[in-house]
């Protein structure tokens, strides 16, 4: 006789589906309950069986091949039925189970009881059952035992689920600190660019000329800067535009960017005035490359995509650390200093500390 469905069905398998166990591989700690289960009902075969939609699937089994029945023959359907244990003594003589294929074929069940699995909140996943293949019964305490070990098999459900919602939860919270560093770091990088050009800002070069200037420090190595702006520019905006003299800035910190070295920054200072970070680069090397940023700028044409030949040209001042500046503010005003020079000589060309063009 087929069981039929508890009234709590759509409820009852929505709880089971939630401990995310249906189909999952044997595990020791349910396997000691089955085998313990044997042992103290004196029953050849003990199962925890758990009632999806359609099939009786066997968490653990004792004394028996199969790893699930179909539903409509599954004693435990009928076992999750009821509020207490069901003792079935003899298969043959209840008319739910006299033509069942599972008691007038293998495995000849004759004997069955069965302890519901319930949850808090009341409903029954399946069985913690025994069966034997003769006629028989369970003692008090036989009795007993099964109801205990059914709720040792409820406590592992609950503690699995536990643990599958904790490793849940911390994926859930690496993901969220993971797209909170991802965040922070775009912020971050914002911070210290610049809009105008897309390279870096004033916020950046104070943080990474500070740094640079400690490793510097330390190695007893030099750090030059070169200060530059654009010769004219005024005119630049006033021929075509704000908007593509802002271009204008842009490709030109994109021209003097592709010949920089790997731990070169070029940072816009403010309006049409730039300044390039050379870590590890003395003078003669500060001012060999302030030439060749000269000599890039004033070769480029741009705006050649607005199908416009733009040429500008710009003024350059460097100062080396430590020769020419004991600290960051030194350094900068010697370089700013040198710039000024360069415009007061005549601008398009390189100064230094020393005045030299």
């Amino acid at each position: 006789m087929k069981a039929p469905l508890p009234e709590n069905e759509a409820a009852r398998l929505d709880a089971l589906r939630s401990y995310r166990i249906l189909d999952t591989l044997p595990e020791a700690s349910y396997d000691d309950i089955t085998h313990l289960a044997s042992v103290l009902c004196e029953a050849p075969i003990a199962l925890v069986s758990l009632v999806d939609s359609d099939r009786q699937w066997f968490k653990s089994r004792h004394g028996l091949e199969a790893t699930e029945t179909p539903r409509h023959v599954a004693f435990c359907a009928h076992a999750i039925l009821q509020s207490e244990l069901m003792v079935v003594p003899d298969t043959r003589a209840d008319e739910r189970f006299a033509d069942n294929p599972l008691v007038t074929s293998a495995p000849n069940i004759r004997f069955y009881a069965g302890a519901q699995l319930v949850t808090g909140k009341g409903e029954a996943l399946g069985t913690l059952c025994v069966i034997d293949q003769v006629q028989r019964t369970l003692s008090d305490a036989q009795a007993d035992a099964l109801r205990a070990l059914s709720r040792q098999v409820m406590a592992q459900l609950e503690l699995r689920r536990h643990i599958a919602e904790q490793q849940r939860y911390r994926r859930m919270l690496e993901a969220y600190h993971r797209e909170l560093e991802d965040s922070n770091a775009r912020l971050e990088a914002q911070s210290l660019t610049d809009d105008v050009t897309g390279f870096h800002n004033t916020r950046f070069l104070h943080h990474y000329l500070d740094d640079q200037l400690a490793l510097a420090t330390a190695r007893g190595e030099a750090l030059s800067l070169v200060f530059f702006d654009m010769d004219g520019f005024k005119a630049v905006v006033d021929a075509h535009g704000h908007l593509l003299g802002a271009r204008v800035l842009r490709e030109v910190a994109a021209a003097v960017h592709r010949m920089l070295d790997r731990d070169d920054r070029i940072v816009r200072y403010g309006g049409d005035e730039y300044v390039v970070i050379l870590p590890g680069q003395a003078r003669d090397q500060a001012l060999a490359k302030a030439e060749r940023i000269r000599d890039v700028i004033g070769s480029t044409a741009f705006l050649l995509s607005e199908e416009l030949d733009v040429r500008v040209t710009a003024s350059l001042g460097v100062a080396t650390f430590p020769d020419d500046a004991r600290d960051k503010r030194q350094l900068l005003m010697e370089a700013d200093h040198c710039l000024f020079q360069s415009k007061r000589d005549g601008k398009n060309r390189v100064s230094r500390k020393t005045g030299g063009g």
